[in-house]
């Protein structure tokens, strides 16, 4: 697997090539940048699986290199401040790692590549990840407050007006500044299911299920839903809905 590092601190990028030697010998720094100008050139020129990425580079911010190319590979985020994390996660993020951080965070990090492309560790078996693995955690901001929820707390999640809800099997609920659409395509099919536009429930959330008005089926969930609200499989879904049952 080739990489490329964005740091412009040469002891960092000395300290990450030596950590990478010895928990990814597989991974081969190809290139390494100390500007947003030279990340943009080298992105565009070198062939690469992977990058490295600081946040504040000496002539600008690392996320400006995505508005002036195009990035198509995962990003793993190592930078001193923890305030850009949920923006890091929105630009190929696959990890945030706060300086000064030890050889076992970037060895999980580097693994997740593994979780992603299906191939297992990537630190003992060499993989290059696919965009389309389904999402683990989602990163939720409560104030200046951030939380990654793992997919196995989720019970569904709500599409109200502009907003799109979170709610968790402990009836949490948190904003998330997605669109359901998006959604589906990043949750993992054999748990979750799109039932209709406004929501996409996870099978342990069912309670029970009614048949309703046509051939339409209303889901009961845990935890309830807000007074007001019903979940009812749309006509078009309900066959799809069934098979997803009984598989």
């Amino acid at each position: 697997m080739k990489a490329i590092i964005i740091e412009d601190e040469p002891l960092s990028v000395s300290e990450l090539r030596n950590t990478l030697a010895e928990v990814a010998p597989h991974i081969e720094v190809v290139a390494t940048a100390a500007s947003v100008a030279e990340a943009v050139e080298i992105t565009g020129r070198v062939d690469h699986d992977l990058i490295f990425m600081d946040i504040h580079l000496g002539d600008g911010n690392g996320f400006d290199i995505f508005r002036r190319t195009e990035i198509n590979v995962p990003v793993i985020f190592i930078t001193a401040y923890d305030t850009y994390a949920m923006k890091a996660f929105e630009n190929k993020g696959i990890d945030y790692l706060l300086k000064p951080f030890g050889r076992e965070d970037l060895k999980r990090a580097i693994d997740k590549l593994g979780l992603l492309a299906g191939v297992g560790n990537p630190s003992t078996e060499p993989g290059i990840p696919r965009p389309s693995a389904f999402q683990e955690r989602f990163l939720v901001q409560m104030g200046a407050r951030m939380r990654s929820v793992a997919v196995d707390e989720i019970a569904y999640f709500m599409a109200d007006g502009k907003y799109l809800h979170l709610i968790t099997h402990d009836a949490k609920d948190y904003i998330l500044d997605r669109t359901l659409t998006e959604l589906s395509e990043r949750v993992d099919p054999g748990r979750f299911f799109r039932i209709n536009r406004r929501f996409i429930i996870a099978f342990d959330a069912i309670r029970e299920m009614i048949r309703y008005s046509g051939s339409r089926i209303k889901v009961l969930l845990a935890p309830p839903l807000p007074d007001g609200e019903e979940a009812l499989v749309s006509t078009d879904r309900v066959q799809e809905f069934r098979q997803w049952l009984n598989r």
